[in-house]
């Protein structure tokens, strides 16, 4: 898998996330060359709830435009697409909501073994941004309050020894607060899986610190559906970190 194979080079990675609901054939297209000139490592598609059936086609678009790898981000069981390279197969280990545990990983188990994507296997783990998002109202679940590194830390941990292969620490899209470094840096000394900070995100700076607090792939969202150019900035932290 790339994204450990990435990690045990020591590194840093980053991914754009798209929301195929929000941005039209043309910014998808400007949004997958900008990525591919920004070095950007994989492209995320998917979003808490999906209002269009265009997640297949989305894919395509950004799959003509750039050679970036396209990684589902699942909202539900049902944001599943075969042209994708890979999908993220998210258990919120931070709720306890038995449909995102395990509930909907059964009913797409059949479908996704039938369409021979890779699949991912991440502890995803909600952090408390300081507003509602809609991952948490999706979810029926409740974040981590972002003060609270122990708990952070040993849901991390219990994640790993469970056998997932990364842990997805988010603060959720639109988010007001970020993960907290303290924090991003007390669970990266608890676990030795990639770790994945998003959400709130909004400057090459606090890429920086996200990558210097311990972050191994940090995922941008929103901030690009109106200036997918501002990605060239933040490929260049990333770029920094790895030369």
């Amino acid at each position: 898998m790339r994204i450990t194979d990435q990690f045990y080079r020591k590194q840093k990675q980053l991914a754009v996330l798209v929301d195929p609901d929000k941005l039209s054939e043309e910014q998808l297209k400007k949004t997958a060359r900008n990525a591919q000139q920004a070095n950007v490592d994989y492209i995320f598609v998917g979003g808490s709830l999906l209002i269009n059936d265009n997640l297949y086609q989305s894919i395509k678009v950004i799959k003509d435009n750039c050679a970036v790898p396209v990684i589902i981000f699942p909202g539900n069981s049902y944001q599943l697409a075969s042209n994708a390279d890979a999908i993220l197969f998210l258990s919120l280990i931070s709720g306890r909501n038995p449909d995102m545990l395990i509930g909907m990983h059964v009913i797409a188990a059949p479908y996704i073994k039938l369409s021979g994507i890779e699949t991912v296997a991440t502890g995803y783990m909600l952090i408390d941004s300081g507003n509602p998002t809609s991952v948490t109202y999706m979810s029926n679940s409740f974040p981590i309050p972002n003060d609270k590194k122990d708990i952070a830390a040993c849901t991390a941990m219990a994640g790993e020894m469970l056998g997932l292969r990364i842990i997805y620490m988010d603060a959720g899209s639109g988010a007001d607060k970020s993960v907290p470094e303290e924090m991003i840096r007390f669970v990266k000394d608890s676990v030795a899986i990639p770790l994945m900070i998003g959400g709130g995100i909004k400057t090459p700076e606090q890429l920086h610190e996200k990558y210097t607090a311990g972050a191994d792939i940090a995922v941008i969202g929103t901030r690009f559906e109106d200036n997918p150019e501002g990605m060239l900035a933040f490929g260049d932290v990333k770029h920094a970190f790895n030369h």
